[in-house]
């Protein structure tokens, strides 16, 4: 079943206001995914590389990671820690750092790597989860959440969205895809690094894989409705945009409401409707097949 929601604010002024906002948001989903939640929050970035770590059996030792780090990329790295996640602040090359703690480090999930993304996940009550990372105290531009219930799978952070492979891109899907175990081996033969089974992860690889060849949010999407066979309602965030698409057929649910102040989709209305000013939104199903996408402008480019 699995719920969805994002969040993509056009108004300045509400951005103290996102995380407050996309948590009622998540609220409205927990019924619809009750054993795992993660979402994403874009904001609040510098120049250096952000990573953010799970400690898969909440006892990594961060300190000797960092050590390990420093000595073999020759790099300043800062440590967070946050419950059994670790946030990195680092000013070597991002990608890099993510490569060696994916083959190296077991018990650790790289959640995401970039400038102005964070993700966190969490098994267990949606509402316990913001909570325990702050999601309602948290500011940015955009976010996008998941709410998971396992009807195939162990309960586990492993299969927990959002999927994050690529900087500052980050993905929350409700399907399946049928074709991901080939995609996975091509996507393998490009560089790209997987560390769960999950379909969805597949998705947003092969996201991260087409822009990182050039390609725009949209120019991405097209080809994943050429590419991608299954069905899905994937709901996108990157470093200044939000997308959302359906698959040809939708079959699974969605909704978007816009305003001059902020977009917002979800799985149900109900997630929407706490929204300051929904009473004046443009409310609407996506159509299948369509990619709805928004940005923030971007200084020398269009927005």
């Amino acid at each position: 079943m699995c719920g969805i929601v994002g969040l993509f604010l056009k108004n300045k002024a509400l951005e103290p206001d996102l995380g407050r906002l996309t948590a009622l948001m998540l609220h409205e989903m927990c019924d619809r995914g009750p054993d795992s939640a993660g979402f994403a929050i874009y904001g609040g970035g510098d120049d250096r590389a952000k990573l953010v770590l799970l400690s898969k059996s909440g006892e990594t030792d961060w300190a000797a990671m960092k050590d390990q780090l420093i000595a073999e990329l020759s790099a300043e790295m800062e440590f967070e820690t946050l419950h059994d996640h670790a946030i990195i602040r680092t000013n070597a090359d991002g990608r890099a750092v993510r490569g060696w703690i994916i083959d190296n480090a077991p018990d650790v999930t790289v959640l995401s790597l970039g400038k102005n993304i964070e993700v966190f996940k969490g098994v267990g009550d949606p509402d316990r989860v913001a909570k325990d990372f702050g999601l309602a105290e948290r500011t940015g531009t955009h976010a996008i959440a998941h709410t998971r219930m396992a009807t195939e799978s162990a309960i586990t952070t492993a299969g927990s969205h959002p999927f994050s492979t690529g900087a500052d891109t980050c993905l929350v899907h409700n399907g399946s895809l049928s074709n991901h175990n080939n995609l996975r081996e091509m996507l393998m033969t490009h560089g790209e690094q997987f560390q769960t089974e999950n379909d969805s992860e597949v998705a947003a690889a092969y996201l991260a894989w087409r822009m990182s060849e050039g390609d725009t949010l949209n120019q991405a999407l097209e080809s994943a409705l050429r590419d991608l066979d299954g069905f899905y309602t994937f709901a996108i965030g990157t470093e200044n945009g939000f997308a959302v698409l359906r698959d040809p057929i939708a079959c699974k649910p969605a909704v978007i409401a816009e305003t001059d102040d902020w977009v917002a989709m979800a799985s149900e209305f109900r997630a929407i409707a706490p929204l300051p000013g929904v009473e004046n939104a443009k409310i609407y199903e996506p159509e299948p097949a369509k990619i709805y996408s928004w940005s923030h402008a971007v200084k020398g480019q269009a927005a």
